[in-house]
């Protein structure tokens, strides 16, 4: 098989395409032919050296992607072969990710994909998907799992990427009132495409008015990617007990805490990473994202929002310059 592999950390220039031998499924896990395969800043950062130290000789990047099961190891139904899946946390604590034409992973990493779901979709899913879950599940008075009307009477803040468009369509599905903040009229677009009902350009006026006149109780939840960035703006419209669940800290600016003023608020800080966050967490934020795709809540697409910049899997490292660079849209490589 034709597989994209890197033996040292450092730049995309040490990924390369090679030929390999086909994975063999062992017990409790399935093989599948990838069709397309998600890239997330995490691949690009563990790649890197950036985060997740080097574990194998050789790795096969990639979390996320989506194809067909075509062989499956022992314990797992042989009724699973020839079935459609999204997969999720593909090289966590494993050498062979989804920049590859097959991979193998855990039977419950492969989740079904619906007929009517392209794989584009499903390759879409995984990271931003699970940790836009997460963010949206963590509140001490909210929801542990989403479904229609569980987030119903809540006020959600996210912003753009593609864990924020997932958490935008997310938190519309499970009923919320979605605010977006944006730096220009494109990114509004996207936004409201995505399904945000109100939008904010955060550098022009006085944002945290706008946000306050929306909800005038405050916020009750934040999905934050810019911790630092943005934390004035996340505790001027947070409500009492509202929660910040931050998933990255775009832009690096340091953090520094009023610990007075978040004791007024008796402010939730949740910080999260899907590595660490616990297999009951993933497990039910899989099927959740499933029950939502089910319901065609998380389309993507430019015109939902979320455009697709693609590569074939010999331009990986292409693809890997397009995330790094901040590229707009999910950066997708097409195996198949």
């Amino acid at each position: 098989m034709k597989a994209i592999i890197y033996r040292d950390n450092g730049g995309p220039e040490v990924l390369e395409l090679v030929d390999r031998d086909l994975p063999t499924p062992g017990p409790g896990e399935v093989r599948v032919r990838i069709a397309v395969s998600g890239v997330n800043p995490t691949d690009w950062k563990t790649r890197s050296g950036a985060t997740n130290p080097k574990q194998f000789a050789e790795v096969t990047p990639h979390l996320d992607g989506a194809g067909t099961i075509d062989a499956v190891g022992d314990g797992v139904p042989a009724g699973r072969v020839g079935e459609r899946v999204w997969l999720f946390m593909a090289t966590a604590g494993r050498p062979i990710g989804t920049a590859a034409e097959f991979t193998v992973v855990p039977a419950g990493n492969a989740v079904p994909l619906p007929g009517g779901a392209g794989f584009e979709l499903g390759a879409s899913l995984g990271v931003p998907a699970l940790t836009a879950h997460r963010a949206l599940t963590v509140a001490e008075d909210g929801p542990r799992r989403l479904r229609p009307g569980a987030l119903d009477g809540k006020v959600v803040l996210a912003a753009g990427g593609a864990v924020g468009h997932a958490a935008i369509q997310l938190a519309r599905w499970a009923g919320a009132t979605v605010i977006s903040t944006i730096s220009g009229p494109a990114k509004a677009w996207l936004a409201t495409a995505a399904g945000a009902d109100h939008v904010i350009n955060y550098r022009e006026g006085d944002p945290a008015a706008e946000i306050r006149t929306i909800a005038p109780d405050g916020v009750d939840i934040v999905a934050e990617v810019a911790l630092g960035a943005n934390l004035a703006l996340d505790l001027a419209v947070l409500r009492t007990r509202g929660t910040i669940a931050t998933y990255a800290n775009d832009g690096n600016k340091p953090v520094s805490l009023d610990v007075r003023q978040n004791m007024v608020l008796n402010t939730r800080f949740q910080f999260l990473v899907l590595y660490t966050v616990g297999p009951a967490a993933l497990s039910a934020a899989a099927e959740d994202v499933a029950a939502a795709v089910a319901d065609g809540a998380l389309p993507v697409g430019e015109e939902h929002g979320l455009p697709l910049v693609r590569f074939p899997l010999d331009r990986t490292a292409d693809a890997h310059r397009a995330v790094e660079d901040g590229t707009v849209g999910k950066v997708l490589v097409d195996v198949a």
